[in-house]
């Protein structure tokens, strides 16, 4: 379609309109309301044409998939869970010493044991604070000694459940917690 000076034409993706004041070979200067010029490429603009709109380089079926894409566009993609992670665990502890300390040189086996259970309380509280329902402590094989402090820690919680973490991905050597988020505390 042929515009012309004078023509009042809608800007499209824009909250605009105006009259054509200038044309150019590929720019089409226009008025607004409130008195701006303002450059766009033909492609840019609409006609009005007797309560109807035209577009020079589009017939209506191409506008309205143009329209259509436009609005899928907009919704909203979520990320998709695997049914697997939906229930992995949202927060992993590794409780090996050489994790937790820059030199284990100077600890005794006792200040390691007490290190490593200091971290667990406090990730398991800073857990329930945040509300946080499933954490994993790796605390490898070994003797067992740290593993049976842990279940010792665990058992004076009353709003917690804890098993094996899951084999495939942690082996013999970690535990996970369950915390119960809606215990009331006791009177």
């Amino acid at each position: 379609m042929n515009f012309i000076i004078g023509d009042y034409v809608y800007v499209l993706d824009e909250a605009l309109s105006g009259k054509i004041i200038k044309i150019d070979k590929s720019e089409i200067t226009i008025e607004d309301q409130n008195g701006f010029e303002l450059i766009f490429s033909p492609l840019e603009i609409v006609k009005k044409q007797d309560d109807s709109l035209s577009k020079s380089a589009f017939s209506s079926k191409s506008i309205n998939q143009v329209l259509f894409e436009k609005e899928l566009n907009k919704k909203r993609i979520l990320p998709k869970v695997k049914p697997k992670e939906r229930f992995q665990p949202t927060m992993e502890v590794d409780l090996h010493i050489h994790q937790l300390v820059k030199s284990e040189k100077h600890l005794t086996s006792h200040d390691k044991k007490l290190i490593q259970l200091d971290t667990a309380k406090h990730k398991l509280e800073f857990a329930m604070q945040k509300k946080i329902q499933k954490i994993v402590f790796i605390h490898g094989v070994g003797e067992g000694t740290l593993k049976l402090e842990l279940e010792y820690l665990f058992k004076r919680y009353n709003n917690l459940r804890y098993y094996a973490a899951d084999y495939k991905k942690y082996g013999q050597g970690a535990t996970e917690v369950y915390i119960y988020q809606n215990i009331k505390p006791h009177d």
